[in-house]
């Protein structure tokens, strides 16, 4: 039986095919395990640009898995930005449809992936554990896969990044008490 916990949506399922990649030629048996550790919460994440840092705890051993994809040329980020309406706050299976139409390749590339565990091997359960939860997380969120390819980042011999709207919601963690309210401390 197919697991549909990630990857449901075209976003996520391209961010699933970083962990199954359609190249296998053999059964990975590290991938059930790399599911359950994601989808049991064991998979921490810290985004920031294009890099990835997710803290896996799992029974008394932690490991910290790196990830750093490789950032959208300009061109292709102007030909995403052509094809995404004015205006829109989610983005749903026709946007990508349309990109893809468009000959616009949405899959990510890792340009750098480094865990602290004992295995010694770039696929190990960590790294292939985190891929499946930034999958759930793209799912939950499409524009994250834009993000994690530095779609919003500037760009050389750009003045500023692509202006998109402002996110619907504000992580709670992201705001600073001191200053949320515009009161001076102390």
């Amino acid at each position: 039986m197919p697991d549909n916990d990630f990857g449901y949506t075209p976003w996520g399922k391209d961010w699933v095919r970083l962990a199954e990649p359609l190249s296998l030629t053999k059964p990975e048996p590290l991938l059930p395990r790399a599911r359950s550790v994601a989808r049991n919460g064991g998979v921490q994440l810290e985004i920031d640009g294009v890099h990835v840092k997710a803290a896996i705890h799992r029974g008394a051993e932690a490991s910290v898995t790196y990830l750093e994809l490789t950032p959208l040329p300009a061109a292709t980020v102007r030909a995403i930005a052509d094809h995404i309406p004015a205006g829109a706050l989610t983005l749903g299976d026709d946007v990508h449809a349309a990109l893809r139409a468009a000959g616009i390749t949405l899959a990510p590339v890792l340009a750098n992936a480094d865990c602290s565990c004992r295995a010694r091997n770039q696929r190990c359960l960590h790294m292939l554990a985190t891929c499946y939860a930034l999958a759930l997380r793209v799912d939950q969120n499409p524009w994250l896969a834009l993000d994690l390819q530095g779609y919003r980042m500037a760009r050389d011999g750009e003045e500023e990044a692509v202006d998109l709207p402002a996110p619907r919601w504000t992580a709670i963690e992201a705001l600073d008490p001191a200053t949320f309210f515009d009161v001076p401390v102390g």
